[in-house]
C-alpha cells in the first residue's frame, strides 16, 4: 500500500521509510526540500506544511497510512520565546495541514499516525505512567497536548487515529546518543544533574517496529508510548552506557551548570523526566526485542 511520511526525511523517518519499503509498500515523503534524499521504492512530494492544503494534498486521497512526524527540533537551539513559538507552530500547523487533507479526500487513509512526545506527561518524578495518565502544565506538555488535539480532529468511522508518545530514542546515527558520547570516551561521563530522573528510552529499531505494528494493528489507536517496557533512572542510564563503552561513568554534570549552558531546555529534556511505560503495546500483544537498557547498548555499541 502507499504510506505517506511527513517529516520523513529526519533521524527517525529515514529509516522507518526505509523498513516500510523493504516490506513492499510504496513511501511518499512530504517534505520542504526538494533534494531531500529518499530510500528505494520512495518518492519525495514537496509541501508546505502551513495549516492548509496545496497539491501534494493528492497524496493523502487513497493513501494506506499516513504517519507524521514534522516538527522543528526541540533540542536545535537554546528555547528563546521565538524559538518556542516554532516549536510549538510546526507541529499544529503541520498536523493541521494533515488532518484538512483527510478531511478533503474522497478516499481517507484509514490509518492515521501522529507524532507526540513522553513531554506530554510533564515531570512526574518515579510515578509510573501508562498512557491514561492525565498531561503536565510545563511547555512541553502543553506543546504535545495541542499537537494531539489537532491529530484527533482526523478520527472518524474511515480514518483510525494514533498519538505516537515517543521517548528518547537511541541509535548511534543521530538523535540524543552521539551528543552523549565525548564525556565517556574522556572518561568524564556521568549522570546529570541528580540522576535521580528517568528517562523513558527505547531502541530505534523497537520504535520503528512499533510504527509498523501501529499500522497494522486495528485496535490501535489513541495514545501510544513509544518507549521500552523498563525505564531507567539517569543515573541507571550512564552507568549502562559506561559498561557498553567500557568506561567509567562517576562523574555528574551539575544541573546548574547545564540551566547556566541551556537555560529552560536544560529542565525539560534533561533535569526532569517520565517513568513512561508502553502500557497499551503490551495490552495488545507488541513484543519488545530490546526491553532493557544493557541490552539496547550492548546492541548498539557491538554491531
Amino acid at each position: 500500500m502507499k504510506i505517506v511520511i511527513a517529516g520523513g526525511s529526519g533521524f527517525l523517518g529515514r529509516p522507518l521509510a526505509a523498513a516500510l519499503a523493504a516490506d513492499g509498500h510504496e513511501i511518499v515523503t512530504l517534505t520542504r526540500n526538494a533534494a531531500a534524499p529518499v530510500p528505494p521504492r520512495s518518492r519525495a512530494v514537496v509541501w508546505t506544511p502551513d495549516g492548509g492544503t496545496g497539491a501534494w494534498s493528492a497524496e493523502i486521497d487513497g493513501a494506506g497510512a499516513i504517519v507524521n512526524l514534522a516538527g522543528e527540533s526541540i533540542a536545535g537551539q537554546r528555547w528563546s520565546e521565538a524559538q518556542k513559538q516554532r516549536i510549538l507552530d510546526s507541529r499544529v500547523r503541520s498536523t493541521r495541514s494533515l488532518v484538512a487533507a483527510i478531511a478533503a479526500a474522497k478516499n481517507p487513509p484509514p490509518v492515521f499516525l501522529s507524532g507526540s512526545a513522553v513531554g506530554y506527561y510533564g515531570p512526574r518524578g518515579d510515578e509510573m505512567i501508562p498512557e491514561d495518565t492525565p498531561p503536565g502544565s510545563d511547555f512541553l506538555a502543553n506543546v504535545c497536548v495541542q499537537w494531539e488535539a489537532e491529530a484527533k480532529r482526523a478520527s472518524s468511522a474511515a480514518t483510525r487515529v494514533a498519538c505516537l508518545r515517543t521517548g528518547l530514542v537511541l541509535e548511534r546515527d543521530g538523535g540524543a546518543l552521539p551528543q552523549m558520547l565525548p564525556p565517556f570516551r574522556f572518561g568524564a561521563g556521568g549522570p546529570v544533574g541528580s540522576g535521580r530522573q528517568y528517562w523513558p528510552w527505547i531502541h530505534r529499531a523497537d520504535w520503528i517496529a512499533l510504527v509498523q505494528w501501529a499500522i497494522r494493528t486495528p485496535t490501535a489507536s489513541g495514545a501510544i508510548n513509544l518507549t521500552a517496557p523498563n525505564p531507567v533512572t539517569n543515573a541507571a542510564f550512564a552507568k549502562a552506557l559506561g559498561r557498553a563503552m567500557h568506561r567509567p561513568a562517576f562523574m555528574p554534570a551539575p544541573a546548574f551548570a547545564l540551566k547556566l549552558l541551556l537555560g529552560e531546555m536544560a529542565e525539560g529534556l534533561l533535569l526532569s523526566g517520565q517513568r513512561a511505560v508502553p502500557e497499551r503495546p503490551r495490552q495488545l500483544g507488541f513484543t519488545f526485542r530490546y526491553a532493557r537498557i544493557d541490552d539496547a547498548l550492548t546492541a548498539l555499541f557491538n554491531s
